[in-house]
């Protein structure tokens, strides 16, 4: 869908996101951003769907005209149909249930007529069945149970039965986003205020990133103060509103498309108490930035770009601290550092993982197996395939691959030396025409390839893997097809979908990647194999 913004404070057009699926406003309290969202309302019509827990749990004025299509509207809409039940709802919440139950009885109803007139018919699934699925998902501890037409809840571990009005604030909230956005028209723009109101951090990214997967016709809009949130979001389009002229109704805003305006934001919004995690990645839709939120959900994670660049905020950030109080680390790909290299910038609080670059975290045996699994396939036989055509692209590349090693190193090791202090011309002119002899390429050529060479005689995956810099090993090695993937776009896709849940497939994927961080004790079949 696309989404024409506010008017703007500077006279220039309103920007327009295109193909939007996820968009999040943030900015200050103040800022304006709540009319910024009315004002998105208007625009979008009736596209516009409206749901905020806060409002929903409590009781409110009523309004003179509800949104078409809103649960207020879905909820009169029934009463008007049924003048001989009339119900009073004090809450959008109590609205919402009455029209699910309502709905759950025609269900039945229908089901019931064509069983007595003799036609097949599958039992329906009605949209409470699936509120209730979804919620037991979330909670997984809490279960629903259906007694004398009503629902009642109980805790594993305990006997008590407690009815819908007996929840927290959370689960209630938990409970309505999910049964509302069940009923957000097809291809709505689904505007959330407040998302993060009630529900604790440790499930926020994964209740949205499951009611997202269950409306993918519509788009999301994410009215929030959570930074952290804001980050989570993977094919995120955010909006950083600055001010607001009630006069000419109209905003000062800015569509960020660059991590330095993401660290600009930062510094305005600065509330989330998250350590941040700086990574590599030019725009939202890097490999990078998509994976890593998924990986080290604990983080607030800021791509800035090039490797320079994160290794320079991370120090800059942390010299900082004493003024934003938080925890600072980075992330950069190993490329062909040499393990000095590795072991420094570990030691200033750069995370580098044990394989070349980024795409390479999709090639780690846990991984592969992992997603095998997920799609129904023998891990047993998917891994060895790709194992062994790895090797025979990485052999057939090794000398071009430790020349590609040589050059890095001699590149690092003549700027190191070149910027030392000379007192003439002469001493500069004497030391260039040392330097081939001190650094000897040749010599460290022959060392990388007797190294290599050793990986490939002992089919060390592992090795190759921390050691071959080729983007298209995703591709060319075939694992997509291997796993039941289209193409390797797919694959990476399905990996990341695999991380929006908690199943063991996602946790093992996690855990694969974190041990290539160190971060974490890698399994058996981690190790490298001979």
């Amino acid at each position: 869908m696309d989404i024409r913004l506010p008017k703007r404070m500077d006279g220039h057009q309103p920007d327009v996101l295109i193909e939007s699926r996820q968009i999040t406003i943030i900015g200050t309290n103040g800022a304006g951003k709540s009319r910024f969202c009315s004002a998105l309302v208007d625009e979008l019509g009736d596209k516009a769907y409206r749901i905020s827990a806060l409002k929903a749990l409590f009781p409110s004025p009523v309004s003179a005209k509800p949104l078409p299509g809103s649960i207020d509207d879905l909820f009169n809409r029934m009463n008007e149909a049924n003048p001989q039940v009339k119900n009073i709802a004090e809450t959008e919440f109590d609205k919402l249930f009455y029209v699910m139950l309502n709905d759950e009885v025609r269900e039945l109803m229908n089901f019931k007529a064509h069983k007595l007139m003799g036609e097949q018919m599958e039992f329906p699934k009605t949209k409470l069945d699936i509120t209730v699925k979804k919620w037991q998902e979330v909670f997984p501890k809490n279960k629903v149970l259906r007694e004398n037409g009503k629902l009642m809840f109980t805790s594993m571990g305990y006997e008590d039965k407690y009815p819908l009005m007996g929840l927290s604030d959370g689960e209630k909230s938990v409970l309505y986003y999910i049964g509302a956005v069940l009923y957000a028209m097809p291809d709505a723009a689904i505007l959330v205020d407040d998302p993060e109101t009630f529900i604790h951090s440790s499930i926020m990214r994964t209740l949205w990133n499951v009611l997202e997967q269950m409306r993918p016709d519509c788009t999301f809009i994410y009215n929030t103060h959570d930074v952290s949130f804001a980050s989570s979001r993977i094919d995120n389009q955010c909006v950083w509103v600055r001010e607001f002229d009630p006069e000419s109704m109209a905003w000062d805003y800015e569509v960020m498309t660059s991590s330095r305006d993401l660290d600009n934001a930062l510094l305005d919004l600065l509330g989330s108490r998250k350590p941040v995690l700086f990574i590599e990645g030019d725009d939202k839709h890097s490999i990078d930035s998509r994976l890593y939120p998924l990986i080290f959900p604990e983080y607030t994670i800021k791509p800035l770009g090039s490797c320079n660049k994160v290794i320079e905020t991370v120090r800059s950030f942390g010299d900082l601290q004493s003024f934003h109080q938080l925890e600072s680390c980075g992330i950069v790909d190993r490329d062909r550092r040499s393990e000095q290299e590795v072991e420094y910038l570990r030691k200033k609080n750069i995370l580098v993982p044990d394989v070349a670059e980024v795409e390479n975290l999709f090639m780690l045996e846990g991984v592969i197996r992992a997603v095998a699994l997920h799609k129904h396939r023998n891990p047993d036989i998917v891994f060895p395939k790709v194992k062994k055509r790895v090797v025979l692209m990485f052999t057939k590349e090794l000398k071009q691959q430790a020349l590609q090693h040589v050059r890095h190193r001699v590149k690092r090791d003549v700027e190191m030396r070149i910027d030392m202090k000379f007192t003439s011309i002469n001493a500069l002119e004497n030391h260039m025409v040392e330097l081939v002899s001190e650094i000897n390429p040749r010599g460290l050529y022959d060392q990388l390839c007797r190294e290599f060479h050793i990986y490939e005689d002992n089919n060390d995956y592992a090795s190759i893997l921390r050691v071959y810099n080729q983007k298209q090993m995703l591709n060319d090695s075939n694992v997509a097809t291997l796993c039941g993937f289209k193409s390797k776009d797919d694959y990476i896709r399905g990996v990341l979908n695999i991380l929006k849940g908690n199943s063991n497939y996602a946790n093992d994927i996690r855990h694969a990647i974190k041990a290539c961080f160190g971060l974490e004790e890698a399994t058996e079949n981690e190790q490298p194999a001979t």
